[in-house]
């Protein structure tokens, strides 16, 4: 029976990746009990992992503030919805690219990528969102961004990388694409599914320039939006208490920004555990193979 050496390379991996992990999780507790300390206790917190006293008083009031219950329902409706969107439109597009026998095949590949290197700019976004009809709406924030293009061309390598057998079988047995798509490429494809359905979800959570210049009717606004107004009506704040000492109120601004980031951050931070091992398996194949 062989038995594994425990050699000081495999000890030195493991420190390294300790140290690692230690500074990147370390910000996030701090933030995380900052978020739930009072404004005395967050005075001596330091290097503190714990505080001395548990309290609620930060998140109270960003809960209080205008609008921010109806803005998390916009935000959780607007990443399902365009993450489901995005996800379909992506599969439906890169689905028939991956067949090297379709027709024009490189120049819809090419019309794809110019979309992807050129826009047209703020100002004339705008001016077709307007024109649509969509101003001040919540289909606004949701199909503009309704296809990328980088996220096609990931999924349309994953795809490639399938057994043609697998679909050459289904034909034999009187399948058409459609149930080939649906009965063999999806669960086949959760890997890069699970990519862009996380850079999608990621990339509506956390927007919020396209709701200011889109959006006029508070009811409407996402969370980031209500985020930014809140910091910047704390920075304000802060501004006329005076940032020269460390005051109880300059305190308490801190703890209510952490709180901020734990309430935005939190829902993709429980998410991402379920989806991290097909991500680290789509987004290699995806961009890999050619």
């Amino acid at each position: 029976m062989n038995k594994t050496r425990f050699t000081l390379f495999d000890a030195l991996n493991i420190a390294w990746i300790s140290l690692f992990s230690l500074a990147v999780l370390y910000p996030f507790w701090q933030t995380f009990v900052l978020s739930f300390s009072d404004a005395n206790g967050a005075s001596t917190l330091g290097f503190h992992l714990w505080p001395d006293q548990w309290v609620t008083d930060a998140y109270q009031f960003v809960f209080t503030f205008q609008n921010i219950t109806t803005a998390y329902l916009n935000t959780i409706v607007r990443t399902v919805v365009g993450t489901l969107l995005n996800v379909s439109l992506t599969l439906l597009v890169a689905y028939p690219l991956s067949k090297r026998d379709l027709p024009y095949r490189n120049y819809f590949t090419a019309f794809f990528l110019i979309a992807m290197f050129f826009s047209g700019g703020l100002i004339p976004n705008y001016l077709l969102i307007k024109s649509l009809g969509l101003l001040d709406s919540r289909l606004a924030l949701i199909l503009p961004g309704a296809v990328n293009v980088f996220s096609i061309i990931i999924m349309r390598n994953y795809l490639m990388t399938i057994d043609k057998g697998l679909e050459e079988s289904a034909f034999m047995d009187g399948a058409g694409y459609f149930k080939i798509l649906t009965s063999i490429i999806i669960p086949l494809s959760k890997p890069v599914i699970a990519t862009v359905a996380l850079w999608s979800a990621v990339g509506h959570w956390n927007a919020w320039f396209d709701a200011m210049i889109y959006i006029r009717d508070p009811s409407k606004t996402v969370l980031q939006m209500i985020v930014r107004q809140m910091m910047v009506a704390l920075d304000l704040s802060q501004t006329q208490f005076g940032g020269g000492g460390m005051s109880n109120t300059n305190l308490l601004l801190s703890n209510v920004r952490a709180a901020t980031v734990m309430i935005s951050i939190g829902p993709i931070i429980l998410v991402y555990p379920f989806v991290q091992k097909y991500f680290i398996k789509g987004i290699m194949i995806g961009s890999l193979k050619g």
